[in-house]
């Protein structure tokens, strides 16, 4: 099979990548601007463009079709019109990455399925994930346009931990303060319900969507069976890390109160990580008979440290963020005092 991935070096995209590059019955291409050429699996063929280029890429893939498109990276429907118009009658199917922040929040009923509802008033970026499926089925039910839709949840890997409240620069300075023995921000009270899924095992169930007669037309949410409270997900990186877990609980409507300006707590906690969601999966074993996922949290988790700190590069400080942690728990526990 000829598969393109439009990204394909990505958190998620990165181990389908390495997966199907072992694989002898695909023949992978990737089309990104090549800044991570480093990380391809030898095999894989690379088309070195911006997929913003429209009339660029067009000319590059002029004479070529392919049995599958995926698109890892369009998040508006202004790009999903583009890959309709470059890849319509040039592909037997058409993947694309949504989220399951996309889901109705607040949230109607804790368990999650592909027939649930969509609307999320707090997080621009799930509504236009919203916008994006629309489009696309639209162009399924009206023009036969091959889509597959599939929503993952919060998939991780060894690049980076799982963490609720971080910076601008990701989760390093999180793991820098319980390395340091400081007290770390956790949303609410740490018992809301989470999900998450190792890359690795988000790529099993996604590659055996490809090709796949029961897929087009359809949505598929892809993640684990396992559902942790944050407190647990806190502590296990924790031990990971070999330290206390030493947590500063803090009411997300706080949190993204006095958040610096430019982060979007409210849609990230708010509209996602402080809503507690169990994910039914049934659609997708239904379809994919085989697939399991390998990689509980724990082990997840372990791998993630042991690679981030034997990885300086990943290592990227944020000090406005560490300050705003020290400034929010002072400025809170002066006020705790006050009140005795």
């Amino acid at each position: 099979m000829r598969v393109l991935f439009i990204g394909g070096t990505g958190t998620i995209s990165s181990a389908i990548t390495r997966l199907m590059a072992a694989m002898p019955r695909f023949e992978l291409y990737l089309l990104n601007r090549g800044t991570h050429a480093d990380e391809v699996p030898d095999g894989v063929h690379t088309i070195q463009a911006d997929i913003a280029d429209e009339a660029a890429v067009a000319r590059l893939l002029d004479g070529m079709s392919f049995d599958c498109v995926c698109d890892f990276i369009a998040f508006v429907p202004e790009q999903v019109e583009r890959d309709f118009r470059l890849f319509h009658g040039r592909t037997q199917q058409f993947m694309y990455i949504s989220s399951a922040s996309a889901y109705a929040k607040p949230a109607a009923n804790y368990i999650i399925n592909e027939g649930t509802s969509l609307a999320n008033p707090y997080w621009q970026y799930s509504r236009d994930k919203i916008a994006c499926e629309e489009q696309l089925m639209c162009y399924y039910r009206e023009q036969g346009f091959p889509i597959t839709i599939i929503r993952p949840s919060h998939t991780y890997c060894e690049r980076s931990v799982p963490v609720s409240v971080h910076g601008r620069m990701g989760s390093w300075q999180v793991l820098k303060r319980m390395l340091e023995g400081k007290q770390v921000i956790v949303h609410g009270d740490g018992q809301s319900l989470w999900t998450l899924t190792y890359n690795e095992d988000f790529a099993r169930g996604f590659i055996g969507l490809i090709g796949n007669p029961h897929a087009i037309g359809e949505v598929f949410q892809i993640m684990a069976d396992e559902t942790l409270t944050w407190n647990q997900i806190y502590r296990t990186l924790a031990d990971a890390l070999g330290v206390e877990y030493r947590p500063y609980y803090v009411a997300s409507e706080y949190i993204d109160a006095v958040a610096p300006e430019g982060y979007d707590m409210m849609g990230n906690l708010i509209g996602d990580k402080a809503v507690s969601v169990v994910f039914d999966c049934s659609k997708l074993r239904r379809a994919v008979p085989d697939f399991t996922t390998h990689v509980c949290y724990a082990e997840g988790c372990r791998r993630a440290v042991a690679h981030i700190l034997a990885h300086p590069e990943l290592q990227v400080p944020d000090p406005v963020f560490d300050q705003w942690c020290d400034r929010l728990i002072v400025t809170l526990e002066d006020a705790k005092a006050k009140m005795k």
